[in-house]
């Protein structure tokens, strides 16, 4: 019979994405059915279907560290998000649940263990979320990316494996990113980033800066879902697009530099891919210490949002573009500082616990 695997989590492309990759690789293993629970309004869901996946939600509550009216509603969301994931299990009856941390993976492996599935949850970056904070006491097994992440989690469940990458991130075609976008080969590419749900702060910096870049780069800026800004008198160097769910290893493949913002996701991707990348962490996140390990590997330049204009963004991505041998440097530097094969750790620990 096929394994049943729950998967869940969900608003944002970086807490999908590590899951979407596992998921590849017990699908390569052999026949495995699955169920991805999500959200409604986050990009996971385009994600998902790209893979030939299931995809269903329930109602999530976003577990935030900081004040908003908002938590007051969305507590009230989480027990009917419980209520419906239990029925979702209870009728999928899954052998294993698996997340990578997100507001969105609370109910549905809440509701696996209540029903006495085993689950396994992955942590990407360096802290753990809340989601995995709370996640973590009923886990079966627990994978994390860093090393210095074991301090956070009971040692006899929790293995480092590092961050699995998406195939469709490794194959992608330089050459295919040109002809969608019509690039030229006598300018340099820059991809500019926010992650899957976009970055506001990081779009108006780089609105401000492009009209000097694109004097001497190709910039290709994913801006997030209803986060644009006005490029309309930048020319034909500039090229912005709200998300990708296609084409990301395309355009990857194409920048002979990125800057991003710092979730696990797109950093691993980075690191696997050997791109030199400036990155400008969320302010006050857990994206911080992430960052600081690019930083304290010369892997990156890492720059510091409100100390930031647009200007000095220009004159940094600018600088880089012309120092090859540092951008080289740096590209090796990133390939070494994530583990490969993270998809097989993880894998492994899924059927160790889905067989036990």
């Amino acid at each position: 019979m096929p394994m049943r695997v729950l998967l869940a989590g969900g608003g944002s492309g970086g807490s999908s994405a590590p899951v979407l990759a596992v998921a590849q690789e017990l699908r390569r293993r052999g026949e495995c059915e699955f169920l991805y629970v999500g959200t409604a309004g986050g990009p996971e869901q385009e994600l998902v279907a790209r893979h030939d996946i299931p995809f269903t939600t329930v109602q999530t509550g976003k577990l935030r560290r900081y004040w908003s009216w908002q938590n007051l509603v969305d507590i009230f969301k989480i027990p009917l998000g419980l209520g419906q994931s239990l029925r979702l299990v209870a009728s999928f009856r899954p052998d294993v649940a698996f997340a990578a941390g997100g507001f969105a993976a609370v109910p549905p492996l809440l509701a696996a263990n209540l029903l006495r599935v085993p689950t396994v949850i992955h942590q990407q970056d360096v802290e753990p979320g809340l989601a995995n904070k709370i996640l973590a006491p009923f886990a079966a097994a627990i994978t994390v990316t860093f090393p210095g992440s074991l301090a956070h989690f009971p040692g006899s469940k929790t293995a480092v494996t590092g961050n699995p990458v998406r195939q469709e991130i490794l194959t992608g075609s330089r050459e295919e990113a040109r002809r969608l976008f019509d690039l030229k080969d006598s300018l340099p590419v820059v991809l500019v980033t926010g992650g899957g749900t976009g970055a506001m702060g990081l779009n108006r910096l780089t609105a401000l800066a492009a009209s000097e870049l694109c004097l001497r780069c190709q910039l290709l800026h994913i801006t997030g879902r209803d986060k644009g800004v006005d490029g309309t008198d930048l020319g034909p160097n500039y090229h912005q697009m709200e998300f990708l769910a296609e084409g990301m290893g395309h355009v990857l493949a194409a920048a002979e530099l990125v800057v991003s913002r710092a979730g696990l996701s797109t950093l691993t991707e980075l690191a696997t891919l050997g791109k030199p990348s400036i990155l400008i962490p969320m302010p006050q996140s857990h994206q911080e210490a992430n960052a600081a390990v690019f930083s304290r590997g010369n892997a990156a330049l890492v720059l510091q949002e409100d100390e930031l204009t647009g200007e000095e963004l220009a004159e940094a991505i600018l600088s880089l573009l012309e120092d090859r041998e540092r951008l080289s440097a740096m590209s090796e530097r990133a390939r070494g500082l994530m583990s490969p094969l993270a998809e097989t750790r993880i894998a492994d620990e899924i059927e160790k616990v889905a067989h036990r």
